[in-house]
């Protein structure tokens, strides 16, 4: 409950500091719609990393999820808005490139999410050939776009016992960081997590539900030395 208050208290100081300068924005300029580099640029300099914090800390618990992860890494500010710029560019390129994965912008980073049975067989740990083409796909962009570090998760359904499901988890995500290093990716910029059934994205009661739940997410967002960069204004 703390948590969630928390969490509101500050998405109201957000929205009603952002509601003016929104307005402000308006007021001196004709109307278009606002890129996410532009609104990460304010939302970054209403709180910049310490809102960030906060924010990745509500939203991924303890443990930190993929997109928890992401916010609680912001810069904000100008420098934000820079490595936003950069991140937009990276994900129009792995959105064209990876037919087999979910890919969204967060934040001042990217959000990746492999269906795991896209990715693996039944019980399995060992990737599939479709898989692997697109991992290679994601490897070429990890490379063009360095200075990044990338957290991989794995995640099941609750079906069976964690004795089962978080080993499970952990092997696929190291599957996928493992195929990711073997093109080329500096294995350093890796963390490996596997969550078992702890996570759950949706309803583990549906059957679609449970298939959901069965993911590989993939984060990728600044790291130390693209942060001081964005600050100095170099990239």
């Amino acid at each position: 409950m703390q948590n969630l208050r928390s969490f509101f208290l500050l998405l109201l100081a957000l929205l009603t500091v952002g509601t003016s300068a929104v307005q402000a924005q308006t007021e001196t300029t004709t109307k278009k719609p606002w890129s996410k580099t532009a609104k990460g640029g304010i939302i970054g300099g209403l709180g910049g990393a310490a809102a960030g914090g906060v924010l990745g800390r509500v939203i991924g618990g303890k443990n930190s999820t993929a997109k928890g992860a992401i916010i609680g890494a912001a810069v904000g500010g100008a420098g934000g808005a820079l490595i936003g710029r950069r991140m937009d560019k990276q994900a129009a390129e792995l959105k064209k490139e990876m037919a087999g994965a979910k890919v969204e912008r967060v934040g001042e980073g990217i959000k990746i999410t492999f269906d795991s049975g896209l990715l693996f067989a039944k019980n399995s740990s060992a990737l599939t050939s479709a898989a692997q083409e697109n991992i290679k796909e994601l490897a070429q962009t990890l490379i063009k776009y360095g200075d990044t570090n990338v957290i991989v998760e794995g995640h099941t359904d609750n079906t069976g016992t964690d004795a089962i499901n978080d080993p499970l988890s952990q092997r696929r995500a190291q599957a996928v960081a493992n195929y990711t290093q073997q093109q080329g990716v500096d294995a350093s910029r890796f963390t490996v997590t596997g969550y078992g059934s702890k996570q759950p994205i949706a309803d583990n009661s549906t059957e679609a539900g449970r298939v959901a739940n069965r993911r590989v997410e993939v984060a990728i967002f600044a790291n130390e030395k693209l942060k001081k960069a964005a600050e100095k204004g170099t990239i």
